[in-house]
């Protein structure tokens, strides 16, 4: 298992991903926002890949004057989800996260249909949007402080 920096010549895999996802946790509607994504603000998005397969990919996007940091655009491979690979990319993004000594806070924009699974991984939830994504996908909005993770281990 690698997990790695994203490249343009991963952009096909990644949608790919997000496509197998689709409409269980992603609606059509989303796709445009990833390829903007990818386009214009990838620069801290990774992806997890097994002997050349990409398994799982996701980033995080920093807001230095705010002092948070946003999880983003996670999405893993239906037939390896519930193995733990989404708990190991999270826990690499918020390494590299609390690199950026600055930030104080660790944000997730997430839906109703995973964010138990952020909750599990220490993320309190905030405020809930209905259909903000898209019409039954709603927004939770959920966060904890930087240093509450450690990551060392």
């Amino acid at each position: 298992m690698q997990i790695r920096s994203y490249t343009d010549a991963d952009r096909e895999g990644v949608l790919s991903l997000l496509r197998l996802n689709t409409p269980a946790y992603f609606s059509e509607s989303e796709e445009d926002d990833l390829i903007e994504y990818l386009n214009h603000h990838s620069q801290h998005y990774f992806v997890m890949e097994s002997e050349g397969a990409l398994l799982g990919c996701g980033g995080f996007n920093l807001f230095d004057e705010e002092e948070l940091a946003r999880i983003s655009w996670d999405i893993i491979h239906p037939g390896h989800q519930g193995k733990g690979l989404g708990r190991l990319l999270t826990q690499y993004r918020i390494a590299r996260i609390r690199e950026y000594p600055h930030i104080k806070t660790i944000v997730v924009r997430t839906s109703q249909l995973v964010y138990k699974f952020y909750e599990r991984l220490g993320f309190d939830l905030k405020e809930v949007t209905k259909d903000y994504w898209a019409e039954g996908f709603d927004l939770y909005y959920m966060d904890g402080p930087a240093e509450k993770w450690d990551v060392s281990r």
